[in-house]
Formats: C-alpha cells, structure tokens, sequence
C-alpha cells in the first residue's frame, strides 16, 4: 500500500515534467512559424530596397513627383510614379466605392433575410469568384465588360463631364480600355473578400441584441440597422481595406484592359494609364540591365509599401473591434 501511494505522486510529477517540455517544444514550433512570414516581409523589403537605391540615385527626375517613365538610356534614366499612383489608387478607390455596398448587401442578405438552404449555396458561388484568374477577369472585361459599359460612360461624361471624375480623358471611350472599366473589373474581383468577411463579422452579432430590438417591436430592417450594422461596422472597414490591398496589387487584368496614356493623365476615370503592378508587368521583358531593372523595382518598392500601410490599417482596424 505504501509503495503504491508513493508511485502516484512520482508518476505525476514525470507526466507533468513531459507536459511542460512539449508545451514548451509547441511554443518555440508556434513562434519560429510566425517569425517566419515576418522575416520574409523584412527580406523582401530589403532586396526591393537594395536593388533600388543604384537607380534612385542615378534618377534625374523627382520619384515622387515625375510623370516621365524612360529607362531606354543608363545615363539619362528618368522615371517617377506620380501617374502610376494617381491611376493605381484611382481605379481601385472606385473599384471599393462599387463593391462594398453590393458585398454588405449580400453579407446582410445572406445571414439576416436567406434561409439556411439557400444562403450556404449562395455562399458558396459567392466565394468561388475568388477563384477565377485574373487573365479570365481581364478577358472577359475588354471583350464583353467594355462594349457594354460605353453607352454609360458616354452618357457620364457628357452629362457629368464638368466633374473632374468624368472628364474626357486622354484615351478614346470607344473599345472601353480606361479607369472605368478597370475599377468596374476590380470591383467584381474584390467582392469575394470584402463579401466574405463582412458575413462572418455580421453573424457574430450577439443574439441577445437582436432579440432585445425585436422585444421593442423592432421590424427587420430597424433590427439590422441598430444592432447588425453597428456591430460589424468595424469589420466592414477592415474587409474593405483587404480588398483595396487587392484591387492595388492586381495585375494581369489590369494589364489587358488598360490602355496607356498619350500624354500624363488626370485625375479623370476615363483616361488611360498603367497601374504600378502593370506598368511592372508590361516591362518585364526587358530586365537585363541593372539600372533600368532598378527603376521598375523602385516602383515596385513603391507598391509593397502601399499595400503593406492598407493592410496595416486593415488589421490596426480589426483589432480595434476585437478590443472594443
């Protein structure tokens, strides 16, 4: 009897012993796997950083404030991304203005008005636009998006056209290759992940608050208004903000249904241009000198710290609602 009663205790202290080695074992496997994504994101910056710089100093016009882009002769490099941002920012603000009333529309549908029978299906199809290329994207908007949507733009800028929005641009309207199309295309892209994260928030709306609304006579949409709206308003802005780190990134769509510009463009969604990742794209090609590759890498530079302040912004405004 004695020597069972000490053997317990000694068969807990060991157990206990093997417990803590492998939480601390889980520990350090947890830690170096998330140390990992940010030594990636440090390294990226340094490299898009060091094969910058040469280029950067070699520039003889202003980066910040240079509409010119010629990288054709080393000795007189010139290259700037005012243009670049002005239509990389302005397709996809207006890509976000177009998809984040349809995405919350569809969020609030799919969990507050649709049964369960319907709203999983929904869903789903929803989701699966994610998974379409963006090649498919891009095709699809300058062969069938495009003609379609002339008549409207024609209609904007005559009627609208004191606006700078929609000023005639430096591009023809005929065959639709401007900001317009662009950011309509975008939209369509973005609507998965602004849509998909806006239901989940809205279904984490406490129930307790919904059925005190309904307790006070409430109707459905005065239920939706005071506590489902409030509630996931926070989620909302950081799903709109992973979206336009989308729509700033794009690419290969943006690439086929822009055209380039004349002349430096304005601030008009019917003009032309290339965004920082097309204008990227389009010269890639020709990446065998050091300070021509430099100057594109500066750009692209550009966008990684641009898309990494959006999603920094988006994650500052996700916690901020796990907080409140």
């Amino acid at each position: 009897m004695v020597r069972r009663s000490l053997a317990k205790p000694v068969l807990t202290t060991v157990g206990a012993h093997a417990s803590r080695r492998g939480d601390r074992l889980f520990k350090m496997f947890a830690s170096a796997a998330g140390m990992t994504i940010v030594i990636a994101i440090v390294l990226i910056a340094l490299f898009l950083l060091v094969r910058a710089v040469p280029a950067l100093l070699a520039n003889n016009v202003n980066f910040f404030t240079s509409a010119e882009f010629d990288t054709s002769d080393d000795e007189k490099l010139a290259f700037g991304i005012r243009d670049l941002f002005m239509v990389t920012v302005l397709s996809s603000m207006f890509a976000l203005a177009l998809a984040v009333p349809v995405a919350v529309g569809i969020a609030v549908f799919l969990t507050q008005y649709a049964p369960k029978r319907l709203s999983r299906p929904f869903g789903a199809m929803v989701d699966l636009l994610a998974a379409v290329p963006s090649i498919i994207f891009g095709l699809w908007g300058i062969f069938v998006l495009a003609p379609q949507l002339e008549p409207l733009a024609r209609f904007l800028n005559r009627n609208l056209g004191w606006l700078f929005l929609f000023a005639r641009g430096n591009v023809s309207l005929a065959g639709g290759g401007t900001i317009f199309t662009a950011g309509v295309v975008l939209s369509v892209m973005i609507l998965p992940i602004v849509t998909s994260v806006s239901r989940e928030v809205f279904r984490q709306t406490p129930r307790i608050q919904i059925e005190a609304a309904q307790a006070l006579g409430a109707t459905k949409w005065e239920v939706i208004r005071m506590t489902v709206l409030p509630f996931g308003r926070s989620g909302v802005i950081a799903a709109s903000m992973l979206g336009l780190g989308r729509a700033l990134g794009e690419t290969v769509a943006v690439l086929i249904i822009l055209r380039a510009a004349a002349k430096p463009g304005s601030w008009s969604l019917f003009d032309g241009g290339y965004t920082f990742a097309s204008k990227i794209a389009s010269a890639a090609s020709e990446f065998s000198e050091p300070l021509p590759t430099g100057a594109y890498i500066s750009a692209g530079f550009a966008l990684f710290i641009l898309t990494f302040l959006v999603n920094v912004a988006a994650r500052a405004v996700a916690g901020g609602r796990v907080n409140g």
